[in-house]
């Protein structure tokens, strides 16, 4: 089956150790505050974010990797794997797709004018991010261990992804508008800024599942909705996502854990690339059935 490389970027949420099991390369995103760069996840941690964001005259921004950044992390890859896996945020939320895409036909170019081989690159639009899209990941991991196909991960991840389930709950609408990731959430602006609404990812893009009246109820629903969806009979694969609630995420992962028979579940705080779009005090959860 050949070796297969596994990339990711920063705003797939996993566990550190399951990274390191698996030797997941990680490409990070950018966040900007006024005139400094930092690289999500390498040069900016949630806790440095935190303490940025109080002190922020403005709210900041983020960027995807650059094309020559793909380049120089898959030219490196293509010096032992025979192919390259590359699964990423959602091109609906990101850029982070089409550089891959840049990368991926300038190396091809240079391999033809050179006259040599290139491992075989497979990118991978997953239109999901956070820990939607490392459940995705996880999953390819699972199968390159299994020693599938490059051909057969992607198809793997690919069946996957209209069965997965991202739903979340922000405090505030404002960090999303000010983003401009607020999608079908746009019609919620206005007079009606104190509904909690229900949000999911669709089609790539961020829209509103449900309007709720508190943010309690909001929170309480991602259970439910879990529940309506699944039942409570299937095996499941689970993951809890949230900005600064540690302890919100831990309440929602005992729950979890108690309804359903879960193959997988684990809790990752957002980086600062995704609280940046979402804020502080947002909660996550992720899940599909297993096949």
């Amino acid at each position: 089956m050949g070796n297969i490389a596994l990339v990711t970027d920063s705003s797939a949420y996993l566990p550190p150790t399951l990274i390191q099991q698996y030797g997941i390369h990680v490409i990070p995103l950018y966040v900007h505050f006024e005139d400094e760069t930092f690289r999500d996840g390498v040069e900016l941690d949630t806790a440095g974010f935190y303490e940025q964001l109080q002190r922020a005259r403005s709210l900041p921004t983020t960027s995807q990797p650059s094309v020559g950044d793909f380049l120089e992390l898959y030219r490196r890859l293509g010096q032992e794997a025979e192919s390259i896996v590359s699964i990423h945020i959602s091109s609906g939320l990101s850029g982070t797709v089409p550089s891959a895409l840049g990368a991926r036909q300038a190396l091809f170019a240079e391999a033809a004018e050179r006259g040599v081989g290139l491992p075989a690159i497979h990118v991978v639009d997953s239109t999901f991010t956070s820990v939607g899209l490392g459940l995705l990941v996880a999953a390819a991991a699972r199968a390159i261990e299994a020693g599938q196909s490059a051909e057969v991960v992607v198809r793997t991840v690919g069946d996957l992804i209209p069965r997965l389930k991202v739903i979340f709950v922000v405090d505030t609408l404002e960090y999303l508008q000010k983003g401009g990731r607020i999608g079908g959430a746009a019609a919620l602006l206005g007079s009606v800024l104190q509904v909690k609404p229900v949000l999911y990812l669709t089609g790539g893009r961020i829209d509103v599942l449900e309007k709720v009246r508190t943010a309690r109820k909001a929170k309480q629903r991602l259970l439910e909705i879990m529940e309506e969806q699944m039942g409570r009979s299937a095996a499941v694969r689970a993951a809890i996502t949230h900005a600064n609630v540690p302890e919100e995420a831990e309440m929602l992962r005992r729950r979890v854990a108690e309804r359903f028979d879960c193959r997988e579940l684990f809790v990752c705080e957002l980086s600062p690339v995704i609280a940046t779009h979402v804020g502080p005090g947002t909660v996550g959860l992720a899940f599909y059935a297993e096949p």
